[in-house]
This record gives structure tokens, sequence and C-alpha cells, in this order.
């Protein structure tokens, strides 16, 4: 499909259907990313393929807490885990987080809870040997490491968008990163990025709703004029 098209259609989808996704199609996917940009050419990333029930089970498992822990937060008002946050309500609103839980439990699910079911589960791992990590040692919160490594992810959603599959990338799990680790055998020169679920989609979207870029370019300063031209 068109370039342009693709990328004005590749969103976020949570249901997929029962159709199977074989081996080779993942293969095509990941063949196609590896070309994403990244430091160095150090191609620091890392696929795990989930296949067993068992561990999918528990890769749901250690999703669920982190979840229901963000809707409440979400339920406050809250972006979830903002650096910039009123972290009282932030603490208040997790605390209450069981009976949304409670809730979930007494219902039929969704994506969270039948996180196990998704066709097919990439956990994305990133090298920290591999890493030009050039806010390493700063004071704040850093994320440029990132740099090398989400683009990967965002060219898998893309081939799997020609390939007329579709999903979305989690990183519920990291929060209790260190389950994730032990349940895969994930050495400690290694940090978990997120997941990928990806599967024929239920509904594949076509037009996604985004902010104008007047609303977050600006020209020379982040108080600039706004850049213009559409």
């Amino acid at each position: 499909m068109d370039l342009t098209d693709a990328l004005r259609s590749t969103g976020a989808v949570r249901e997929y259907t029962d159709e199977p996704v074989d081996d080779a199609t993942v293969y095509r996917l990941l063949e196609t990313a590896r070309f994403a940009p990244n430091g160095g050419n150090r191609q620091a990333w890392r696929i795990v393929v989930v296949k067993d029930p068992v561990i999918r089970a528990s890769m749901r498992d250690i999703y669920l807490p982190g979840w229901y822990d963000y809707l409440a937060q979400v339920s406050a008002g809250l972006t979830p885990w903002a650096v910039v946050t009123d972290r009282l309500v932030e603490a208040e609103s997790i605390a209450a987080s069981g009976e949304i839980a409670a809730a979930a439990a007494a219902g039929p699910g969704g994506f969270a809870e039948h996180f196990d079911e998704v066709p097919v589960m990439l956990v994305l791992l990133a090298d920290l040997s591999r890493l030009a990590t050039v806010d390493r040692d700063s004071d704040h919160y850093t994320m440029v490491g990132g740099a090398s490594i989400y683009p990967f992810a965002w060219s898998i959603l893309l081939a799997a968008r020609t390939e007329g599959l579709a999903g979305v990338m989690t990183t519920m799990v990291v929060r209790d990163e260190p389950a994730v680790k032990e349940l895969l055998g994930i050495p400690d020169t290694h940090l978990v990025a997120g997941v990928l679920a990806l599967g024929h989609p239920v509904h594949q979207p076509t037009k996604l709703r985004r902010g104008a870029v007047e609303e977050f370019a600006t020209v020379d300063r982040f108080d600039g004029p706004v850049l213009e031209g559409g």
C-alpha cells in the first residue's frame, strides 16, 4: 500500500479474529522491520516470540495489575505515571484499583484480560551494551536510548499493516519488569522495552484522529510562533 496511507492509518488495534498468524508471516515482518533507523546501526533490539500457553498466561497475569492501576489513574483524571503529576492523587487512585479489578473479573474482559490469547506476542528487548544513551548520567527522567529501539517497533507495526494485519505496542508489563525477565530468562544486560501484540483485526482503522500540526509545532522556540503551511 502507499506509504502515506500506511502512515495515516496504522493505529493501535487490540481486537483480533481467531485466524492464526504463521511463523513465516512473523518472520517477514521482522525481516522488513530490521531496516529501521537506529544509532550506529548497532541494532540493539532483541525479540522473544512467546508461544507457550503457560508463559502467555503468566504474561497476562503480570500485565493485569498495572492495567488496573492505569485505569484507576485515568478515572481520577490523571495521565498515568506522568513525570509531572499530582503524586498524592496518583497514590490515592492506585489504592482504589482493586475495585476496578473486581469489576473486570466479573465481566467478559477486554484486551488486558485476554492478553494471553493474542495471535502474536512479541516481547521487545533493548541491549544496554549497544545503546549510545547520551543522557545516561542525567539527573532527571531520560528517554534517549529508546530512539534506537522504538523505530523498530513502529516498523513492525507498519510491516504488519501492509500484510493486512494490525497490532499495538504495550509497555504495561514493564511495571513488573523483574517478573518478565525471570519468566523469559532475560539477562541483566537487557531491558524490556515493551510487548507487541499482532493479529488479523476485527476492524482495520482507515481514519485516525490526531491533533493538528499547529497544536505541537513552533518555530525557533518553545514559545515561538506556530508553524503554518497547511
